[in-house]
């Protein structure tokens, strides 16, 4: 859908992490699909006859209960039952009974609205909308800087009524993002309301990259806002910060509030424009051990004076960001406590589309600190005055970063 939403997650998004419970989760739905000829269900792994043995020699009484359990349902059970919706279920339920809030497995739709948020870009024309119910319409909430529906004039504030001359009205946000994506050709004609006027306009579909990074320059002082951690994160940051430079700037602000993460790898490289070669950026501990240490690997930084802004929604990949720059480049943390989310997730995708998502590692600061359910303290603590907004002018937290750097 064109509406934007924020994730948190690892870049690994292909890479295995064998563990007992995960094994588990796979054999219950290949050996189910096998007893039920449900194709469609199969989960097939590389390491199959792994699994295989593990289900034969440690596994196969838990197993043989649970087809008797799924057997039984299906042919005794009252009501005729989707034998493909049990096993979807009884997957939510294993992965909901570890207890992580991060450990989850997603259908098909999120999954795809996940990784299209997290690639930074899609096929649409470059708006995020949102159902207005009151005259049950669809809102232009936003309209992205340079993209086809900039160029073809739409604004935020329109009211769609068309897409391709079918009616909007009934219509949820979702199913209009895909009326404009699924057209079959490369322009799609879209009927809006402005100013109680109804107009229409063509607009090209094509790859837009999703915004998430936005600047200014405050009288020498940089600002530099990060919405999220996505795969074009870095190369959009990387272009503000160098206009930015070229402005002369004397110092910047990082403002990472709301931004609830994204990758890993993004936060890393922005933390590495400003670091020096060879210094910490972020630990992974496992099982009580630090087994891996990402250390700036370049040979570019920065020496002017940096700030960051947090809040109490500034988390993971935003706070591996602000304690690398805090603890290895002298950064002042300003806002308020940050969430505390110090875990690190993989994804396995699934042939069916589906994804399976699973919590691989704790992460750590340079300095060795687990920030999890803890979160990071400002160096200096204030309160936003209105929250409802950012502007310059009643920024209060803002306000104070600036006066920190100049």
């Amino acid at each position: 859908m064109e509406k934007k939403t924020k994730v948190v997650k690892s870049k690994k998004t292909n890479k295995r992490s064998a563990s007992f419970s995960l094994l588990e989760v796979i054999v219950i739905v290949i050996m189910t699909a096998l007893v039920v000829g449900v194709s469609s269900s199969l989960i097939v792994y590389k390491n199959y006859n792994k699994i295989n043995s593990d289900y034969n020699n440690d596994n196969k009484e838990e197993i043989d209960k649970f087809i008797e359990a799924y057997n039984n349902i299906l042919d005794s059970y009252v009501e005729k039952v989707d034998g493909s919706d049990l096993i979807d279920e009884a997957i939510k339920a294993m992965y909901e009974h570890l207890g992580d809030p991060y450990t989850s497995y997603l259908d098909k739709t999120t999954t795809d609205t996940l990784e299209e948020q997290l690639n930074g870009e899609y096929q649409g024309i470059g708006v995020e909308i949102s159902k207005e119910y009151t005259t049950g319409y669809i809102l232009v909430i936003d309209v992205f800087k340079n993209s086809p529906a900039d160029e073809a004039g739409l604004k935020p504030g329109d009211l769609i009524s068309s897409v391709n001359g079918e009616n909007t009205a009934t219509k949820s946000a979702e199913e209009v993002s895909n009326l404009i994506k699924g057209s079959q050709s490369e322009n799609v004609k879209i009927g809006y309301i402005r100013d109680d006027e109804e107009k229409t306009t063509t607009v090209v579909v094509k790859n837009v990259i999703i915004p998430s990074v936005q600047s200014e320059n405050f009288d020498g002082v940089g600002y530099i806002y990060i919405e999220t951690f996505s795969n074009t994160t870095y190369s959009q940051f990387k272009e503000a910060l160098k206009d930015l430079e070229n402005e002369k700037i004397k110092s910047l602000i990082i403002d990472v509030r709301d931004n609830t993460g994204g990758y890993l790898d993004a936060a890393t490289e922005i933390a590495e424009l400003f670091i020096e070669k060879g210094k910490i950026i972020y630990q992974l501990e496992k099982q009580g051990e630090i087994y891996r240490v990402y250390k700036d690997e370049t040979e570019e930084k920065r020496n002017y004076e940096v700030a960051i802004l947090i809040n109490s929604n500034s988390a993971s990949a935003s706070e591996i960001l602000a304690a690398a720059l805090k603890e290895n480049y002298g950064a002042k943390l300003i806002g308020k406590i940050s969430y505390g989310k110090g875990t690190v997730q993989e994804t396995e995708k699934l042939d069916n589309g589906e994804m399976l998502k699973y919590t691989t590692a704790y992460w750590l600061t340079p300095n060795g600190m687990k920030i999890n359910n803890v979160g990071l303290v400002p160096d200096i603590e204030i309160d936003l005055e209105d929250y409802d907004t950012y502007s310059y002018e009643v920024d209060t937290q803002l306000q104070k970063a600036i006066q920190t750097v100049k």
